[in-house]
């Protein structure tokens, strides 16, 4: 079953720093939880691009490590970008993240449908945790935006 997850935050900075920012592959670990042991294990750019590849190595519950590849798979320049999970843990995970010029800043916004499949068993896993964890991810997220801008 795919649940979706609507998060809205504003920045007070301009639509470039905020483009600037979120458009640099590096700045993930910047926005992730530090108990997630969070590792991007491939060579990134400086600067994300349509067809780029990420693969990480993350430990989000119990220190058992999964392995996770994500795509960034659409891009409208200081508008939204498009990440989509292609191995790893979830059925499907496509995350947009959204960007529009407000007065004082940027509104932001992230769009996320994820499935953590396996029928019974998966929706066991999501009543249990993981629809809980994907909220702290993005809770975390936001509380440490609100600080760093």
């Amino acid at each position: 079953m795919v649940t979706k997850l609507v998060q809205e935050q504003f920045l007070p900075i301009t639509l470039d720093e905020a483009w600037h920012f979120f458009a640099t592959p590096k700045n993930l670990n910047e926005v992730t939880p530090k108990d997630m042991i969070f590792e991007i294990t491939s060579d990134l750019p400086d600067t994300m691009y349509e067809g780029l590849f990420i693969t990480y190595r993350i430990k989000p519950m119990f220190n058992i490590p999964l392995y996770w590849c994500t795509e960034i798979t659409h891009i409208n320049d200081h508008v939204f970008f498009v990440d989509e999970q292609r191995q790893g843990p979830y059925l499907i995970w496509h995350h947009e993240h959204h960007f529009k010029a407000v007065d004082g800043g940027v509104l932001m916004t992230d769009i996320l449908h994820y499935d953590i499949g396996k029928s019974i068993f998966g929706w066991i896993a999501g009543k249990l945790f993981v629809h809980q964890k994907v909220k702290k991810i993005f809770n975390y997220r936001y509380q440490t935006l609100e600080t760093f801008f």
